[in-house]
């Protein structure tokens, strides 16, 4: 019988020694690099180096060591090609049946907070990437393993068949060139980076699946949540899940909207999501008193929302939360007296979050049908803006505060957007209309006799005066918009003619 050879070289010790030792009872010879060998050898696993398959010893700091005809023809050479197989044998070349390789930890790398360029460079593998290459592209003679995950996979497949089937090595393959694109897509992003360019002509770009789900955004649609290698603290990606059951997919979009949006609050803030929109907003001196206020915005839409809470959770809140139905709940953390309330309903999701308020600027992707958007996050607030009012009246204090909080909100509600505030509290929220006064209308409605004395906010500019005029009639005070109309003067005599104090900001915030 002719004997196997498996070549092992692997970063990720976990499993391989027994994985080795599986597959020298199999039969298989096996050749080693550097940190890999060594562990075989002191466990007394027979192991060939390297450098006594290729005759050629390991150079550059071992920058070189398996780039070698003696390597890659035994990997590469197709057993059913006569010519293939005459001229490994000319050679002196033996097959090699079975890969297992992963990569130098270049995440890991330039994860670090001190990394140079040098020490990201050096992390760059070259021979590895080449290896299960090779062995991937001629997946119908080798088998290759990439991920640990699939040893066990492999040995079973061995010792009931002799061989690994077609069907297992074509899965293993695809793996492999999966893994070989996300490692290079890091690469590339690292770099590019680092050179500037914001704009390349090629975008390459990688996620690691965190979960399946159990369906989209609809029963008949299946869906996956993936994470960003690199994901910043601060993401729905990387909360905790204390509590309750899987997140869905909406649950996701909308756990998303709601801490983007608490996110542009420092003082205690609470709020409350539906279907990727704020239904409520509350700021106070604590969270219970921001929460509640979130609650009396809408308290008919809050129920079966989501709430992000940018404070602890504790027991006087906890109990507030627990006398609706809620799907989500995240926070930077719960009180054990929280937590012992609000987990006695079995379905109620607990998240927390690590609030990092020095996030670094993502891109946004937005996938259409053949397709990718790509732009930078809409970052900027209310102390990046050019702030003027060419009104005759100034805000008063107050009227300030409620134009603040109207302002940080609407940046995130669907346009055509206009959100009314009123004491530290959303009052109503007009959401993605066709027009600027309808939207401001359904905001109008919902406030009802709160509009009274109210501020108002909206994403984009009056193209009319329409608006003020609406906003007049319903007794709000002030408006905040971001101005350059070519009809702001009519606007502008409108604010003047009903006393209302207007402030443009010079920067619009809309969202598809």
């Amino acid at each position: 019988m002719t004997t196997k050879r498996a070549l092992i070289s692997v970063s990720d010790k976990n499993g391989i020694l027994e994985f080795a030792q599986d597959l020298v009872k199999l039969g298989f010879e096996i050749i080693s690099t550097g940190g890999t060998k060594k562990v075989l050898k002191e466990n007394n696993v027979p192991v060939i180096g390297i450098s006594e398959v290729t005759g050629f010893p390991e150079i550059l700091d071992g920058r070189v060591k398996t780039l070698h005809p003696k390597i890659h023809g035994g990997l590469l050479a197709l057993r059913a090609n006569e010519d293939h197989q005459q001229q490994i044998a000319e050679h002196d070349i033996t097959p090699i049946d079975l890969v297992v390789v992963n990569l130098y930890p270049f995440q890991q790398t330039i994860e670090k907070p001190d990394v140079t360029l040098a020490d990201a460079i050096e992390n760059i593998d070259i021979g590895g990437p080449s290896m299960l290459r090779s062995a991937a592209k001629n997946y119908q003679s080798v088998t290759v393993a990439v991920d640990p995950a699939d040893y066990s996979v492999i040995v079973q497949e061995l010792n009931e068949n002799g061989t690994v089937s077609f069907e297992t090595n074509q899965r293993l393959a695809a793996k492999v060139f999966r893994h070989t694109a996300a490692y290079d897509a890091l690469i590339a992003e690292y770099l590019t980076n680092i050179t500037g360019e914001t704009s390349p002509e090629k975008l390459t770009v990688t996620f690691d699946k965190l979960q399946g789900l159990r369906y989209g955004e609809n029963p008949h649609q299946q869906a996956a949540f993936y994470k960003k290698p690199l994901t910043q603290k601060g993401s729905i990606a990387t909360t905790v899940q204390l509590h309750g059951k899987e997140l869905s997919y909406n649950n996701i979009n909308d756990a998303n909207a709601a801490l983007q949006i608490v996110k542009e609050f420092e003082g205690p803030a609470a709020v409350a999501v539906k279907h990727m929109n704020p239904c409520g907003v509350g700021v106070g001196t604590t969270i219970e008193e921001a929460y509640q206020k979130a609650y009396e915005a809408d308290p008919t839409s809050i129920f079966g929302g989501i709430i992000a809470a940018n404070r602890e959770i504790d027991g006087a809140t906890a109990a507030k939360m627990h006398e609706i139905f809620l799907e989500i709940i995240i926070a930077p953390s719960f009180t054990q007296e929280a937590l012992d309330i609000l987990t006695a309903k079995k379905n109620l999701r607990l998240l927390t979050i690590d609030f990092d308020q020095n996030e670094k600027r993502e891109l946004q992707l937005t996938s259409i049908k053949g397709g990718l958007l790509v732009q930078e996050e809409d970052t900027l607030g209310f102390e990046d803006a050019e702030v003027t009012v060419p009104t005759k009246r100034q805000p008063t204090e107050q009227e300030w505060a409620d134009l603040k909080l109207a302002w940080k909100v609407v940046k995130h509600v669907k346009s055509n957007a206009i959100v009314l505030a009123k004491d530290d509290m959303t009052i109503g929220v007009g959401a993605g209309q066709m027009n600027r006064v309808g939207a401001a209308q359904i905001a109008i409605n919902q406030a009802g006799e709160k509009a009274q004395g109210a501020a108002l906010g909206s994403d984009a500019f009056f193209p009319m005066s329409d608006t003020v005029e609406a906003a007049a009639k319903a007794g709000i005070t002030a408006i905040i918009q971001p101005g350059g109309s070519i009809r702001d003067e009519d606007s502008i005599q409108k604010a003047d003619e009903y006393g209302i104090a207007m402030v443009f900001t010079g920067m619009r915030h809309f969202k598809h």
